[in-house]
């Protein structure tokens, strides 16, 4: 038996998969969102402390991102609240190579509490439930990328990690980096999409001006469209052009290679 979970984005990619994970053991759940039946709001501290109450352990990923300048604030203040309400184990959703999220995580580390930290690599998923399923409906996939390899990481490998992390012992203080088993670059990414879903997809390189001027077209403010843009281009500048073993540290298993998620993606209609 688990004592209740709290799940901090349980709406997003990886809080749904986590919630579900948790759900399908038995372990009950706090799904934690703005309109949930116990509401978490990160602009709103107020809403904190009930959030954390009687909790032993949190998944928390942090929204917009922990690479945005206010971020460091935010954590540092809720880091506080947890450990005033009492939560023994953290399992924190961060970023490899990020300078702004590896601040965040130092003040996680830094505190009392029992700390995991997930590095994943660029999601496949994007392609899939993401920012990039409308463009590969579209024809065409662009971004601001430097032509370098990503070891693109399926979610569903992400949200094992975290599971093991929070109900498991052995994770304690592990910085784990987690990616798939194989660089591709972008073209080579959208070809395998192309080829599992039947779709004429194609990819484009642009500039990072392009891609912000892309994003504001399809409805993003004009300083929420810059950082974006700005982010996206640093973090597909070649930094993380390795693959990483924390996946087989972790739970001592291979990550899923890009081609099964396309396959899979594409028996669930994702692309249809």
């Amino acid at each position: 038996m688990h004592n209740e979970v709290l799940v901090i984005g349980a709406t997003g990619k990886t809080g749904r998969r986590v919630a579900d994970r948790l759900k399908a053991r038995g372990v009950p759940v706090r799904e934690a969102t703005r309109r949930s039946a116990i509401p978490f709001d990160w602009e709103d501290p107020d809403t904190w402390g009930e959030a954390l109450s009687d909790i032993d352990a949190a998944y928390v990923a942090y929204s917009p991102d922990l690479a945005v300048p206010s971020a460091q604030g935010v954590i540092r203040d809720f880091v506080a609240a947890a450990e005033k309400a009492g939560l023994r184990r953290i399992v924190l959703l961060s970023e490899r190579n990020e300078a702004r999220a590896q601040a965040c995580e130092k003040l996680l580390m830094e505190s009392s509490l029992e700390w995991t930290i997930l590095r994943p690599s660029w999601f496949m998923q994007n392609f899939s439930e993401g920012g990039f399923l409308d463009s590969v409906m579209s024809g065409e996939v662009s971004a601001p990328d430097s032509g370098a390899p990503e070891p693109w990481v399926d979610l569903e490998d992400v949200a094992d990690v975290a599971v093991a992390a929070l109900l498991e012992d052995g994770h304690k203080g592990e910085i784990y980096e987690i990616t798939g088993p194989e660089l591709l670059t972008w073209p080579q990414a959208v070809a395998r999409i192309a080829k599992a879903s039947g779709l004429d997809v194609r990819y484009r390189t642009i500039t990072p001006a392009k891609f912000e001027s892309t994003l504001v077209e399809a409805g993003f403010p004009a300083q929420d469209a810059s950082f974006v843009a700005s982010l996206v281009a640093e973090i597909l500048d070649g930094k993380n052009a390795s693959t990483a073993d924390g996946l087989q540290r972790a739970i001592g298993r291979s990550p899923r290679n890009f081609a099964e998620f396309a396959r899979d993606a594409q028996a669930r209609g994702c692309w249809t």
